[in-house]
C-alpha cells in the first residue's frame, strides 16, 4: 500500500515537472507575445490535468512521412471498454474534451489522437480527405494495440468516425455522432453557407480576434466568457492553436467545404447513436433524423435541448452520460 502511493506520489511530480518543461519550451517561440505565454501556459497545464486523468501522451510515427500524436490511458485496465475520441475544428484535443476526459477516464481507457496538423500531429502527405484521417487513426490504434473499440466523435471528428466505421466494421463497436454534417446535400450545404452569412474558412481557421468571436457566437448557444475576453488574448489563442499548419489545416476546411455530397453514403453495421444541440446554429437539427433514416433502426437520435453545436462545450454533463450509457450498452445492462 505505502508502496503504490509512493508511487502515485512520484509520477504526478514527474508529470508536473514534464508539463513544466514542455510549457518552458512551447513558450519560446512566443518570447516577445505575454498573451501567446499565457495561453501556452494553459495549454501546458491542460496536458497536467490530462496526466493527471490517468492519460499519457505518445508520438506513433506510421511511417516515413505521417505522425500521429495521442494521448491515451497509462495504465490500460483490462476491465474498462476502450473508447476513441475524435475532435472537430477548434484548438487540439486537450481543448475540445477538457470537460469530459476527467469524468469518461473513470469508466473508459480513452484513446484521444489529434486529428492531423492539430497538436503534434502531422504528415507530408498531400491528402486532406476525411478518410485518409481514419486510415492514420485507425493505424495509429493497430500500432497501441487497440482491436476493439467504441467512438466518440464530434463535428469535423464526426467525417472521421464515419469513415472508420465504415471501412474498420470489425474494430468499431458502437459510434457516437454529435453535431456533425455527414450526409449533408449539395443545395443544403449552399443553404446553410447562405445562413452563417461570412467566410466559412475564416470561421473554422481565424486569422483575427474578430474571426474567432465568430466561431465561438456560431458554435455555442449558452453564453460564455469570450465577449469579455481582450483582443490580445485571443490573438495569443490564434497564435498558439491555429498558426502551426495553417496552410494545411485551411487546405482541409476548403476540401470539406467544396467536397461533393456522396450519393452512395455507405450504410454501417454499428449501433450509432446522434447526439444533437437544438439549437445548433452550424447543422441544423433536421440533419439528424436524415442522418438517422439513412442508417436505418440500428440507429436513434438524441436532442439535448438548449444547446448550440458546441455539445461538448454547452452541455458535457448531459453529454458523457448519454456516451456512457450508449457505449457501455450490454455492459450497463448486465452490470445492474
Amino acid at each position: 500500500m505505502a508502496y503504490t502511493k509512493f508511487y502515485h506520489v512520484l509520477s504526478f511530480y514527474l508529470a508536473t515537472l514534464i508539463a513544466i518543461y514542455e510549457f518552458l519550451l512551447s513558450v519560446l517561440p512566443y518570447i516577445l507575445n505575454p498573451a501567446s505565454i499565457l495561453i501556452a501556459f494553459a495549454d501546458a497545464f491542460l496536458g497536467l490535468y490530462f496526466r493527471f486523468c490517468g492519460l499519457s501522451p505518445c508520438t506513433i510515427e506510421l511511417d516515413e512521412q505521417t505522425t500521429m500524436h495521442f494521448w491515451s490511458s497509462n495504465p490500460r485496465r483490462s476491465n474498462k471498454p476502450d473508447l476513441l475520441m475524435l475532435h472537430g475544428y477548434g484548438g487540439n484535443s486537450k481543448w475540445q474534451f477538457m470537460h469530459q476526459v476527467g469524468s469518461l477516464s473513470r469508466t473508459f481507457n480513452l484513446y484521444v489522437p489529434d486529428l492531423l496538423f492539430f497538436g503534434k500531429s502531422y504528415t507530408k502527405m498531400s491528402d486532406r480527405t476525411e478518410v485518409f484521417q481514419a486510415k492514420c487513426v485507425a493505424e495509429g490504434l493497430r500500432r497501441l494495440g487497440v482491436e476493439r473499440f467504441g467512438v466518440y466523435s464530434i463535428s469535423y471528428g464526426g467525417f472521421v468516425a464515419y469513415w472508420l466505421a465504415a471501412m474498420y466494421p470489425e474494430a468499431v463497436e458502437r459510434l457516437v455522432i454529435v453535431s456533425c454534417g455527414i450526409g449533408m446535400t449539395e443545395e443544403q450545404k449552399k443553404d446553410q453557407l447562405n445562413k452563417i452569412g461570412r467566410s466559412a474558412l475564416k470561421l473554422l481557421v481565424p486569422e483575427s480576434a474578430h474571426d474567432l468571436r465568430g466561431l465561438v457566437n456560431i458554435s455555442m448557444h449558452k453564453a460564455t466568457p469570450v465577449k469579455w475576453v481582450p483582443d490580445v488574448v485571443i490573438r495569443g489563442f490564434i497564435n498558439v492553436t491555429y498558426e502551426k499548419n495553417r496552410k494545411q489545416k485551411l487546405e482541409m476546411a476548403e476540401y470539406l467545404l467544396t467536397e461533393k455530397a456522396d450519393l452512395n453514403l455507405p450504410i454501417l453495421t454499428q449501433e450509432t447513436l446522434i447526439i444533437w444541440g437544438d439549437k445548433d446554429a452550424v447543422f441544423p437539427v433536421n440533419l439528424a433524423y436524415e442522418l438517422q433514416r439513412h442508417l436505418g433502426p440500428k440507429s436513434k437520435v438524441e436532442i439535448i435541448k438548449d444547446t448550440g453545436h458546441a455539445v461538448n462545450m454547452d452541455a458535457p454533463i448531459s453529454l458523457n452520460a448519454l456516451i456512457t450509457s450508449f457505449v457501455l450498452g450490454d455492459r450497463f445492462e448486465s452490470s445492474k
